[in-house]
């Protein structure tokens, strides 16, 4: 799934559950720096489509390099669309920028390896892909939106819940 938004769908059903122990803004730069590789082959013509960095080993590199830009970037995001202040910023922990990134390219191998069989997510110790084929190109898509809808209720009907206790 390149470049597709289908990758949030997860995350927005793992944000919800998480809350303030997730990172969704961390959660999908990992998501962007997995499909850098892709894209630069697209691109050039050249190279694997999915090559080391849709692997289990890929993913682990490119998590801890998106953990470590990631909890920057996220709250320098949060700072500019205004959730954060300058007199109180929001600080993202090294754990939740971590698991956050983690989940992100985990998920990210996972999914692609069910829809492309070029991916080898075990290399170098296997070339085999036991999740190709897993479902179908429709049917991940459609699971990856209803987790994105799921997540978006979920994380609405606590919010509301908690404005309702707090006024009690």
């Amino acid at each position: 799934m390149p470049f597709t938004p289908f990758h949030m769908g997860p995350g927005i059903l793992v944000k919800a559950i998480l809350r303030g122990s997730f990172s969704l803004m961390v959660f999908g730069w990992a998501q962007i720096v997995m499909d850098m590789q892709p894209l630069v082959v697209l691109i050039t013509g050249e190279g694997h489509l999915h090559g080391f960095s849709h692997t289990y080993i890929g993913a682990f590199l490119l998590g801890l390099v998106s953990a470590i830009t990631g909890k920057y970037l996220a709250e320098y995001g949060l700072l500019i669309i205004g959730i954060s202040k300058r007199e109180n910023p929001v600080n993202i922990s090294w754990f939740v920028a971590v698991a956050s990134a983690f989940i992100g390219t985990y998920s990210h191998v996972v999914l692609d390896a069910i829809l492309y069989a070029d991916l080898q997510p075990l290399y170098p110790l296997s070339p085999e892909n036991e999740l190709l084929g897993l479902t179908g190109v429709s049917e991940l898509h459609w699971l990856c939106v209803y987790m994105a809808i799921a997540g978006g209720i979920l994380f609405f009907v606590v919010q509301i819940a908690n404005k309702y206790k707090r006024r009690l």
